[in-house]
């Protein structure tokens, strides 16, 4: 297999019209990396990966992979190979022949092709369809015929839109570890476009969290996880309260805001706050806990809107204080200890290490 290339993003944009799908974004990608764009629909997360194909211009800026500046290269000349998220296969061409179209297309001889398709079935498990088409299959096994036939071409990097998006969750699970196995014996560079939080998690070695055509947090899953660098990493990836307020007052270290309807919380300051007159904070969802503060500002009394009970843990959604939707996701153990009805009001509390102040994009 060729050698993985560190993909390098220079302040690429992307302009329709009036429209600007990805702002002047920058990110370095080190070879050998399963980099993972991650972000809702609209994000600019596919046009970013078009772009490192050559399948779409870039309107500034510029793509190295390697050494080379790719900017202006054809998709054919880059290094790169491309996953659809449709598969695309040729419904009329068996497997061996799907597999090998694209050296067929650089004039590779028949039975040299077909011999690497066939290492490449191989590799995917495939062997024994070689002589099927691809409707004759099913939506895993479809899957790995593209995969095949991206990778038939030696590629620095290969790049895969939403690949996982057409299979049923049991299948999903199992090809997300077939996809890193893969990563990991081939030893190339994947980029791989996602909407799913547990998919990136499950995936990368680096998270690129997009928002706006802009990239909000670029780092390992457990950073991301843990120290969700803006409101949006902090709400998106799902395992934070984000409350918003008025900052009333700072010092060593510590930060105080007050929200709209008068309730006072405390967060730990590394600085993101600044000298703003407002502030986000952020709470994790699972180190919240049923009982009284040990000070103010690091709990309040609400009322249960859903008790949802989740196996190993139970999510409860709470209402009061001026926070219209806060979470606490308790062991099942915790919560059947004292179980809690909806309509209940309890005091929930956390420690002040769980609430950090949240940075914000200068736009």
């Amino acid at each position: 297999m060729s050698k993985a290339a560190e993909i390098d993003i220079v302040s690429v944009s992307k302009v329709y019209g009036a429209t600007t799908a990805v702002h002047a974004i920058s990110l370095k990608i080190p070879a050998g990396t399963y980099c993972c764009l991650l972000g809702p629909s609209g994000c600019g997360k596919t046009s970013t990966l078009r772009m490192i194909a050559g399948h779409e211009s870039i309107s500034s800026g510029d793509v190295r992979l390697g050494n080379v500046v790719v900017t202006d290269f054809p998709p054919a000349k880059r290094g790169t190979a491309m996953m659809f998220q449709s598969y695309a296969l040729f419904p009329h061409l068996d497997l061996v022949d799907n597999v090998a179209f694209s050296l067929k297309m650089k004039g590779v001889e028949k039975d040299e092709r077909r011999a690497k398709a066939m290492d490449m079935l191989r590799l995917m498990q495939l062997e024994a369809y070689a002589t099927r088409r691809p409707a004759q299959l099913s939506g895993g096994q479809q899957q790995r015929v593209a995969l095949a036939r991206a990778l038939i071409t030696d590629p620095d990097a290969l790049l895969l839109d939403e690949p996982l998006s057409a299979l049923d969750p049991f299948l999903k699970v199992r090809m997300r570890a077939e996809l890193k196995k893969l990563q990991t014996s081939l030893g190339i560079t994947f980029v791989h476009v996602t909407h799913s939080q547990e998919e990136a998690m499950a995936l990368a070695d680096l998270i690129v969290v997009m928002n706006d055509g802009r990239i909000e947090q670029a780092a390992h899953p457990r950073i991301v996880f843990e120290q969700p660098a803006t409101a949006f990493v902090a709400r998106f990836m799902g395992d934070h309260n984000v409350i918003s307020g008025r900052v009333t007052q700072s010092s060593e270290g510590k930060l105080m805001i007050s929200v709209p309807a008068g309730a006072d919380f405390l967060a730990m300051d590394k600085g993101a706050a600044g000298l703003a007159e407002t502030a986000d904070i952020a709470v994790r969802t699972d180190h919240v806990r049923i009982g009284q503060p040990s000070e103010k500002g690091l709990g309040f009394t609400g009322s249960v809107t859903n008790v949802e009970y989740r196996g190993s843990s139970v999510k409860l959604s709470v209402i009061g204080a001026g926070i219209e939707d806060f979470t606490a996701i308790l062991t099942d153990k915790q919560f059947f200890v004292t179980p809690v009805k909806v309509g209940e009001a309890i005091p929930l509390c956390w420690d002040i290490e769980d609430a950090v102040v949240l940075g914000r994009l200068k736009h």
